[in-house]
């Protein structure tokens, strides 16, 4: 278990995310517990040695999860057992999302997008002449959604996904990632400091400025002003006016420091309360919305790609070696 520390707008450090196509996956995860002040962490087996790449939850027994070799996983009970659908690919599958509890996409390389109807059960390819792999799909309703990829892909549907229209991002960046607010305002994320907002559904997308050339791998907002996004290097970035401005928010290196690991997913389950995951299996929290970060100690090393949070006090994460973990803060 690694240890814990307390650092202000702080970060580590690795490539994780630009080699995940390449990734190396070792065993599998075994049932185990690490208890830190106010968290209780717990592996379930995942009965697979892929990488999982991404992990979702309908309430606290309905969860997901997707990664290399076309794997899907699917739980019924909380994640105390997990089993293999099958996805009809062997496609290294990057993204995962399910509006509601039967409807679902997954997305990934060489523009393989696929839906189901009936819980992950069965998965039907969705034709696309887009040949870019696709990093993140994602709905804010059953209906309408965005799919992101490389050299600046962006795909949109209202229909629930039997039609999906490219939109024109003004950028030949990848992107990485997107976060909606609504059917109006988003906001996507990508190589190079790439961030691009909407306010009209993708019809346009505006430029932001980042003042930096880091690779951003992921986006949330707590609200229409409030927005975080996480990239290699330990970059962090915080905006208070809806993206107009960015600040960096990098943690600094610290005594010691060589290396500072790359930052992958992040989350707020409140306006307070968020969570950073990266290589090496860090993951940071906050509970004074952002203003300092903590360290948490968790069971092993691996990368951890996929995060999730259908309740406050319950969280899953997901990576390398088919690591999931069960996070219960407050415990």
């Amino acid at each position: 278990m690694s240890g814990r520390r307390t650092a202000r707008y702080g970060g580590l450090r690795v490539t994780a995310y630009s080699f995940l196509v390449f990734c190396t996956v070792l065993a599998l995860c075994v049932p185990a517990r690490s208890e830190s002040p106010g968290l209780l962490v717990q592996a379930q087996r995942s009965t697979t040695e892929s990488t999982l790449m991404s992990i979702q939850f309908h309430g606290l027994q309905n969860g997901w999860a997707a990664g290399s070799g076309g794997v899907i996983l699917t739980t019924r009970d909380g994640g105390k057992t997990w089993r293999k659908t099958s996805s009809g690919t062997t496609a290294l599958l990057l993204s995962l999302f399910f509006p509601d509890r039967q409807r679902g996409w997954v997305a990934g390389a060489g523009g393989m997008l696929r839906r189901t109807t009936d819980g992950g059960e069965t998965w039907q390819r969705i034709p696309l002449e887009i040949q870019q792999p696709l990093y993140h799909v994602s709905f804010v309703s059953p209906t309408v959604g965005w799919v992101v990829g490389g050299a600046g892909v962006i795909l949109h549907t209202v229909d629930g996904g039997e039609r999906w229209v490219e939109q024109t991002s003004g950028t030949n960046a990848a992107l990485y990632a997107a976060h909606f607010l609504d059917e109006r305002r988003g906001t996507v994320v990508g190589a190079l400091g790439t961030a691009l907002s909407t306010d009209d559904g993708g019809a346009t997308w505006v430029p932001q400025e980042t003042q930096s050339a880091v690779t951003l791998f992921d986006v949330f907002f707590t609200d229409s002003l409030t927005g975080w996004t996480v990239g290699n290097a330990g970059a962090l970035f915080q905006t208070s006016d809806g993206g107009r401005r960015w600040i960096d928010r990098t943690f600094p290196c610290g005594k010691g420091c060589t290396n500072l690991t790359d930052l992958l997913k992040i989350r707020f389950t409140s306006p307070r309360s968020g969570w950073i995951v990266g290589g090496h299996g860090v993951v940071y929290r906050t509970s004074d919305a952002g203003f300092s970060w903590r360290e948490e100690g968790l069971i092993g090393k691996a990368s951890i790609f996929g995060l999730t949070f259908p309740e406050p006090n319950h969280g899953w994460v997901a990576g390398e070696q088919g690591t999931i973990l069960h996070l219960q803060p407050g415990r």
